[in-house]
């Protein structure tokens, strides 16, 4: 079993930046590849980012170049820092958990996911 928390969400204007964490336990966060999700009301739930069990990233083309995906397995927290953030980032951003080492982006593949943190990008 592993908890996640996530923190870090706010208010900002356009074009700033915030940094989300993910902190785990129960369980060594190494074992696992992580991803974070973000949801707009209204919308499904969507793919952002993913960091493997080696740190081999990947995410979606919206936000290529702008947000980066890190671990600290040591500290067993994942990060998200976004920069040049956009009205259309708003959303709910949460982190889960998979034990696959493929690289997968369908949030039913994974395991555990913690409750969300709210984004929201003013124009």
């Amino acid at each position: 079993q592993v908890q996640l928390v996530e923190s870090g969400g706010g208010l900002v204007q356009a074009g700033g930046s915030l940094r989300l964490s993910c902190a785990a336990s129960g369980r060594t966060l190494s074992m696992y590849a992580m991803g974070w999700f973000r949801q707009a009301p209204g919308k499904e739930r969507e793919f952002v980012a993913r960091i493997s069990q080696r740190a081999s990233t990947s995410y979606v083309e919206s936000v290529k170049g702008r947000f980066t995906i890190s671990r600290d397995n040591g500290e067993n927290t994942v990060y998200l820092q976004m920069n040049a953030l956009k009205p259309e980032d708003t959303a709910v951003y949460y982190c889960a958990a998979d034990r696959s080492t493929i690289m997968r982006r369908d949030a039913k593949s994974y395991d555990y996911w913690g409750q969300g943190t709210q984004v929201t990008v003013s124009s």
